[in-house]
C-alpha cells in the first residue's frame, strides 16, 4: 500500500459489472477456482475437455467472501507468517554462528533465510498459475525488503 509499485499486479477485466452480473446468481462460495476443471487425467485428455480449453476462458481465480475485507486479520497472519520467518532465520543463524560473532555474518546468515522464506514460493505462482513474472518479482522484491529488515534486526540484537 506504501509503495505505489504494486498497482498495476492486477488489472481490469473488460465489461466487470457484466461479469460480475453474471457470475453473481452462481453464488459460488469462497475458495480457489480453475475453470475448467479436469478431475482426472483421463478427463484432461478428452475431447470434450480439450475443447473447453480451446474456446476458453481459462481462468485460476480466487472467490473471496462479500463486502469490505477488514484488515485486522490480514495483518494478524502477517505478523504471525513473520514470526514463524524469523524463527527459521534464527534457527539456521543459531546454528551457524555464535554468541559474539560480527554483524555481517549474522545479517548475512539470517538474511538469506528470511529472503528464501519470504521470496522463493512467490515464484510458483508464476510458473504453474501463470501469474505475471512482473507481479510476481516485484513481491520477490517486496521479500528482500523484509528480509534486509529481518537481517538487520538480528544483526542489531545478535548476543
Amino acid at each position: 500500500m506504501v509503495l505505489p509499485y504494486h498497482r498495476s499486479d492486477f488489472g481490469k477485466v473488460p465489461k466487470e459489472d457484466e461479469m460480475m452480473d453474471a457470475l453473481r446468481p452462481l453464488n459460488i462460495p469462497p475458495g480457489d477456482y480453475v475453470v475448467p476443471r479436469a478431475f482426472n487425467s483421463a478427463e484432461m485428455k478428452s475431447e470434450e475437455f480439450k475443447a473447453k480449453v480451446e474456446k476458453g476462458p481459462v481462468i485460476f481465480m480466487t472467490v473471496r467472501p462479500n463486502g469490505m475485507q477488514g484488515m485486522a486479520s490480514n495483518l494478524i497472519q502477517w505478523f504471525l507468517y513473520s514470526v514463524i520467518v524469523g524463527i527459521f532465520a534464527a534457527y539456521v543463524a543459531g546454528r551457524a554462528l555464535e554468541p559474539g560473532n560480527d554483524y555481517l555474518a549474522v545479517f548475512r546468515f539470517a538474511g538469506t533465510t528470511a529472503f528464501a522464506g519470504y521470496s522463493l514460493g512467490l515464484l510458483q505462482t508464476s510458473i504453474w498459475y501463470g501469474r505475471s513474472w512482473s507481479s510476481t518479482l516485484k513481491s520477490v522484491f517486496d521479500g528482500l525488503l523484509y528480509a534486509l529488515v529481518t537481517a538487520g534486526t538480528f544483526g542489531w540484537l545478535w548476543p
